[in-house]
């Protein structure tokens, strides 16, 4: 074994891992990365699979990201933003509110309607949504939903929307690991250790249609989305919570989603057209929106939606809500916003809601909520970088490419038997393991079916991590339709291998 290994398994303590088991191996040391290219301190190359947990957008060693952070390095490399201003985090939050607020959304201009109004606008189907126009940087995605949900809680109540705030959240749902966002979180084996901690929140069901048990389709071999049975009952259990909550004085306050595809729930994703409903039905009872877009942000969701159909639209569209022409009152931004080179996030909410903490001094209505690293300057110029390359045209061919290729090959896996479902929504994919596709009978976690299948990918040259039982897929935008194969050749690989042990 290495020293760095040695040293890794003496003193480092690595999320989400049952250490046990970790100390019983050598891991893996990573040294160098080119592209999509991962390389350990022994020479060996792998691919990343997903995209170092879900962060890196353009690839490792970027040249332009590097060059970026090394002009800024040269002049300065963090200075607080409590008290000062400096001009990356300034010009990177102008950016960050242009590609919020894209045309199509029809937008108000300035801002200056309150979000409650917004939503009974919307709801009557008038054209004037919410306006992103400010901006609360922070570090991670955990403080970026954290952010939006205590200002959504004080907004609300010092609009007089309630004096006890309520949240609804989708079941299933991770939003982070700090207090606020593990409240809104509901999944067990993440979050319940901590039920004594944390506030209440409501959850309602989320449209999982492969496992939905009102959908009365038999299992085929292609997305669940495509051949579901179904009254949308999903959605009516959320109108009946939103009533049910009205009814006792207390409307909800916000809704908090994952748009398109949730995350850590194990790549669940949403039908076409449920996000809007969802929205609709949110924005009825005047409750606001906060969009958690930290895996789905920045193209990652591709050109096509939640579905593969192509909406004709051309659009080059960066954030998921988009996607169903769905705009919050607050989104939570982080992981792919410095292109995955630094810890840095954003939340981007309305003019009214800013407004609604603007007081004298001694009125002491200032949001008290801070970061010392926020607005970290070689963090702003990295995130600076990365939407110059985002917004390109050769970036852009090349999502759609790698969406394509991905798509291509991802058929290729339901001649497994033990491929359960395969969900893509553009660049990100997840492949449920089962013990039967005909059945649906999921393996026991404690079989370690998804661990074992990544790390037979490993040892064949692929790095991913699943969910549960779910493999994901989520490579850089770089990659090249000939990596994208191998990625997909090697999980089948490792399928079989795991099917045969």
């Amino acid at each position: 074994m290495s020293q760095t290994a040695k040293l890794d398994h003496k003193h480092v303590w690595h999320p989400f891992t049952q250490m046990r088991d970790w100390l019983k191996s050598e891991p893996i040391v990573i040294v160098e990365g080119e592209g999509t290219v991962l390389r350990d301190e022994r020479g060996r190359e792998y691919l990343d699979g997903n995209s170092s947990i879900w962060t890196n957008l353009h690839g490792h060693n970027n040249a332009k990201i590097n060059a970026a952070i090394q002009r800024q390095l040269k002049r300065i490399a963090h200075s607080s933003a409590l008290g000062l201003a400096n001009e990356p985090a300034s010009r990177l939050a102008e950016q960050l509110v242009k590609l919020a607020n894209p045309p199509q959304m029809k937008v108000a201009a300035k801002g200056n309607m309150r979000p409650e109004q917004a939503a009974f606008a919307l709801a009557r189907g008038r054209k004037n949504t919410p306006c992103l126009g400010k901006v609360f940087f922070s570090d991670d995605g955990s403080t970026a939903v954290e952010v939006a949900l205590k200002l959504a809680y004080e907004f609300s109540r010092r609009t007089g929307r309630g004096a006890k705030p309520r949240f609804l959240s989708l079941k299933s749902g991770y939003h982070g690991d700090t207090i606020g966002a593990v409240a809104l979180g509901h999944i067990d084996l993440f979050h319940k250790a901590y039920a004594e901690l944390l506030f209440k929140t409501d959850g309602v069901m989320a449209p999982y249609c492969y496992r939905c048990p009102y959908n009365r389709a038999k299992p085929e071999r292609a997305d669940a989305r495509e051949y579901r049975r179904c009254n949308w009952e999903c959605l009516g259990q959320m109108e009946r919570k939103f009533e049910t909550q009205t009814k006792k004085g207390n409307p909800y306050a916000a809704f908090v989603f994952e748009p398109l595809m949730q995350g850590a729930a194990g790549m669940v994703p949403q039908p076409k057209g449920w996000l809007h409903r969802a929205a609709e039905i949110a924005r009825g009872h005047g409750a606001l929106l906060i969009a958690d877009e930290v895996m789905t942000g920045f193209g990652r969701t591709g050109k096509e939606g939640s579905t593969g159909e192509d909406r004709g639209s051309g659009r080059n569209v960066l954030f998921a809500c988009h996607h169903e022409d769905v705009q919050p009152d607050f989104m939570a931004l982080a992981k792919g916003l410095t292109g995955g080179y630094l810890p840095m996030a954003a939340t981007l909410t309305t003019q009214a809601v800013f407004e609604a903490f603007l007081g004298e001094y001694d009125e002491f209505k200032t949001f008290f909520h801070g970061h010392s690293f926020t607005g970290n300057q070689l963090g702003a110029a990295a995130g600076l970088a990365s939407l110059k390359i985002l917004q390109s045209g050769v970036s852009s061919r090349a999502r759609r490419r790698l969406e394509a290729a991905l798509r291509s090959e991802l058929k290729t896996l339901w001649a497994l038997p033990n491929v359960g479902d395969i969900r893509q929504a553009g660049l990100v994919a997840g492949v449920e393991l089962v013990k039967d596709w005909r059945t649906r009978q999921p393996f026991d976690l404690r079989k370690r079916a998804g661990i074992r299948v990544c790390e037979a990918m490993a040892r064949h040259g692929v790095l991913t991590r699943p969910v549960g039982n779910v493999v994901v897929l989520m490579p850089p935008y770089c990659t090249t339709t000939v990596q994208a194969r191998k990625m997909i050749a090697v999980l089948r690989k490792a399928v079989e291998e795991i099917a045969r042990a």
